[in-house]
Order: C-alpha cells, then sequence, then structure tokens
C-alpha cells in the first residue's frame, strides 16, 4: 500500500480532514486503539492520524496510535511508508482467541470484522465469533480500564429488508432478517453486539456509541475485499470492462472512505452516549449498475451483464434497497463532501498508481 503515499490526492484526502480542527483537537494528546487497522475503514483512520502526529509539534499533542491486526508483519507492510509511522505501535491480536493488551487507552475504536460476501460463505462462524465474542472481549478491556469511550464499527445492513418505499433508514428502523440463512450471520451479530455495547453501558457504566457506515468504497481496500464496488473498480483500472452479475437495480447509500473516517471521528468526538449513528451521503445514492456506470465512464470502458455462478448468487445480499439516512449525523455538525461522482474520481486516480 506504499503507493497511498505517493499519491498527491490521497495525501489531499488525509488533509482534508486534517483541516478540520474542531474534532482533532478533542483527540489531541489521547491514546486511540484500532482494531482491524489493516482493513478498509481503519487504514485511513491510522493514516490521518499519523497525518496529524506529522503536522503537530508539541509531542504533548501527539495520539499514540495502537494499530490492531492478526498479523503484525501486514501491519508492518500496510504503514511502512505512513508519516511518521514511528507513533504507531503495532498490536497483533485474534479476536476469535483469547487476547491480551497489557497498555491503557483512552479510546477504542473496534473496526475488526469480516466485512466482504466471500467470507460471509466460507467462515460464517468465523464472522460470528469475531463481532460478538471479539466485542465481548474488547468491552470487558474497557471496562476493567476505565476507557473513555469505547465505538463499535457496526453496519448499515443491521437494517434488513424493510419498506422498500421508505426514503432511508433511521436509527430507530428495524426491517427483517432470516435468521436461518447463513448471509445473515454478519448482519446479525453485528446486531447482537450493538445490543452487547449497550448492556455494557446500562450494566458496568461504559460510555460506547455505535456507527452504523452504509457502503463504504475507497483506494485503500484490502486484496481479499471481493465486494461487487471493488470488483468494479479493480476491472476499470486495469483496462478490463466492468462485469454485472445482476440487473443492478438495488438502491444503495455510497460514502466514499474520506467521508466515512470524518464521520467516524465525529460521532467518536461528538456523539451522545448510548447512541448509534448511520454513516451515509445524502449526494451518493445509486443503484449498483449506476455505480458500476460512474466507473466505467470515469476510465471509458464499459459495463456487461453475466449470470452469476451459484457460489456468487449465495453471497448476494437478499436487501433490495439500504438507503440510510445521515440526519442524526449531521445534527453533530457533519456533512459528506464527496458527490458520487468526486468519490469515484478519486478512487480511480488514487488506485491508478498501483
Amino acid at each position: 500500500m506504499y503507493y497511498l503515499y505517493n499519491s498527491p490526492l490521497y495525501r489531499a484526502d488525509l488533509q482534508r480532514l486534517i483541516n478540520d480542527k474542531s474534532v482533532f483537537e478533542d483527540l489531541a494528546g489521547k491514546r486511540i486503539l484500532i482494531t482491524g487497522a489493516t482493513g478498509l475503514i481503519g487504514s485511513f483512520l491510522v493514516d490521518v492520524l499519523s497525518v496529524w502526529n506529522s503536522l503537530t509539534i508539541d509531542k504533548a499533542r501527539k495520539i499514540q496510535i495502537y494499530a490492531g491486526g492478526r498479523s503484525c508483519s501486514k501491519l508492518e507492510q500496510r504503514f511502512s511508508g505512513a508519516p511518521e509511522h514511528q507513533s504507531i505501535c503495532f498490536v497483533p491480536f485474534d479476536l476469535n482467541n483469547e487476547f491480551e493488551i497489557n497498555f491503557e487507552v483512552d479510546y477504542v475504536i473496534h473496526a475488526a470484522s469480516n466485512a466482504y460476501p466471500a467470507a460471509f460463505s466460507k467462515d460464517p462462524v468465523g464472522t460470528i465469533i469475531s463481532n460478538i465474542a471479539g466485542t465481548y472481549r474488547l468491552l470487558n478491556y474497557a471496562y476493567i480500564n476505565h476507557v473513555e469511550r469505547f465505538m463499535f464499527l457496526s453496519t448499515g445492513e443491521v437494517y434488513g429488508q424493510g419498506d422498500i418505499a421508505c426514503r432511508g433508514f433511521s436509527e430507530l428502523d428495524s426491517g427483517y432478517l432470516n435468521p436461518m440463512e447463513t448471509r445473515s450471520c454478519y448482519p446479525s451479530a453485528k446486531r447482537t453486539a450493538e445490543t452487547l455495547c449497550a448492556s455494557y453501558q446500562k450494566q458496568y457504566g461504559v460510555n460506547t456509541v455505535v456507527a452504523r457506515p452504509c457502503h463504504i468504497y475507497g483506494p485503500n481496500v484490502t486484496p481479499m475485499d471481493n465486494r461487487a464496488t471493488v470488483q468494479f473498480v479493480k476491472n476499470a483500472v486495469s483496462g478490463q470492462n466492468i462485469v454485472l452479475k445482476s440487473k443492478g437495480e438495488q438502491i444503495r447509500s455510497y460514502c466514499y472512505i474520506a467521508d466515512c473516517v470524518s464521520a467516524v471521528l465525529t460521532i467518536l468526538s461528538r456523539g451522545q452516549s448510548g447512541q448509534a449513528y448511520n454513516i451515509a451521503n445524502r449526494n451518493s445514492v445509486v443503484s449498483i449498475a449506476e455505480f458500476a456506470q460512474y466507473v466505467a465512464q470515469e476510465v471509458g470502458v464499459a459495463v456487461v451483464f453475466q449470470l452469476p455462478a451459484e457460489q456468487e448468487k449465495a453471497e448476494q445480499t437478499p436487501i433490495t434497497r439500504a438507503v440510510l439516512s445521515a440526519e442524526k449525523l449531521e445534527k453533530l455538525g457533519w456533512s459528506g463532501r464527496y458527490d458520487i461522482t468526486t468519490g469515484i474520481h478519486h478512487t480511480v486516480e488514487i488506485m491508478r498508481r498501483n
């Protein structure tokens, strides 16, 4: 991922977040543990915090970054070129197993989870365990060590299949999920982990907050991510036509990674304790087919339709409309800066450097 730091556009995305000084003033000098640090959201979080440190002269205001992941070598590989990477402490642990964290932090951002369809199909048990048991272990750590705030990154998939006429799910909505479908391993586990956060707050006084990201995309995707949007971009930047395995009529809220991380940090610093917040950009609601067309137009390739294989059918979500309302988040002072065309342009241009 070293190419990311060589991209002026990627550096500009990071710098734009730093310019929101009000959020970073609240985080200055704090110790932050980020799990899933090599993932899409976690890695951008680490990158932007490391940029803050590189621009901060006063050592007392630098943020101590603890980047957690299963493999120390992958952590080192991902962040070896990060600005002031010496301020990043790598913490190898697997949330599926017992682990010991022998240091204290002020904030925990729990972003670790299987978050792509192939994992839901091949490892539904691991998907469930990492969300429920992993969240339980981290909440215990937060309780014992008096962590100031515990943030759980959930998903917009917790809403399930709701009223397709609904303009956008609010945080109080709840739709149908089939518990006997293994594809439900991800949203069902996220629902349970959210309730676990609320329960730790009520029973033990742990300050918790939940973020529910919609469909997040960006140039810092992981190699194993097989989501449709990722495949669209990878095909396009390599000069190949985009292959759509359905009619692509499903409507989604999309959000560029820089907007997503800006929202995460806003919720972390300003969100109300015990509350959940949707992360979505009101200017990025399109169908899957429209997303593919935007990517194709950016590069100059075509979109072709192809029947999905049985395995690909099994990995597809049955949810036809997944549009989230960000009104509650916007009341915290947040607003999306990257509409769908700008976000796709940044993603494609940065990935072309790879």
